[in-house]
């Protein structure tokens, strides 16, 4: 993914002033910086949720900035997974059915889905948990399966905004430790947005931002 020169302001307040990002493919980046530095701004313009008012944005080499709508939120559900601090699971279904929702949205019939759901959840120590439904999960199981949720239909990267920032210290080292077990053996792609030092710190590479700029990596 390459985001060039992004511009982004809301009223008279720019929020990201040319900000440029790289990230290859089966690397986990951070990006930390004070409140109000632009990160998670960044980040949803990065993840296709908004979009700059000047830039350019290749994913897979495609402008996604070109395309309508539909087809960026198509494009969307495709290519690229969500993980909020909040895991905005649906209360009235159950673990499984939550993270077979990108697949039905993708078209993907339900035998095809659940099979998919139920080894995710496996892989993450969920298998005991299919049939339960959030209100009956931990705070970290509930994490897990917004994890899950976020990879069901393989995407390229996936954005977290602060992922662990709702969790106990046990469980936000659970859930780092799971990111690079992920990138480990699926080669998959993250771009992480944290206050958590122990998470910056454990990503391939840190950025830093600071009044909506790229200041450094460390």
């Amino acid at each position: 993914m390459v985001a060039s020169n992004i511009h982004k302001s809301y009223g008279d307040v720019e929020v990201l002033r040319g900000v440029d990002l790289s990230v290859n493919r089966g690397e986990v980046v951070s990006i930390v910086g004070r409140s109000g530095a632009g990160k998670t701004t960044l980040l949803q313009i990065a993840g296709t949720l908004d979009r700059p008012d000047s830039g350019q944005l290749l994913i897979n080499n495609e402008d996604v900035l070109k395309l309508n709508n539909r087809k960026m939120a198509a494009f969307r559900n495709k290519h690229i997974g969500f993980i909020f601090q909040f895991h905005h699971l649906l209360p009235e279904f159950t673990a499984i059915e939550n993270v077979c929702i990108p697949a039905f949205i993708a078209g993907e019939g339900r035998a095809e889905a659940n099979k998919r759901a139920e080894e995710l959840l496996q892989f993450l120590g969920l298998s005991h948990r299919l049939q339960h439904k959030p209100s009956a999960l931990s705070g970290g199981e509930q994490q897990r399966v917004a994890v899950a949720r976020a990879l069901m239909n393989k995407p390229d990267i996936v954005f977290a905004d602060e992922p662990s920032g709702n969790l106990d210290s046990v469980n936000s080292e659970e859930l780092h430790k799971l990111f690079f077990k992920l990138r480990d053996e699926w080669g998959q792609t993250f771009i992480i947005v944290t206050h958590n030092e122990s998470l910056a710190q454990m990503a391939d590479r840190t950025l830093v931002m600071e009044d909506g700029r790229m200041v450094h990596a460390q």
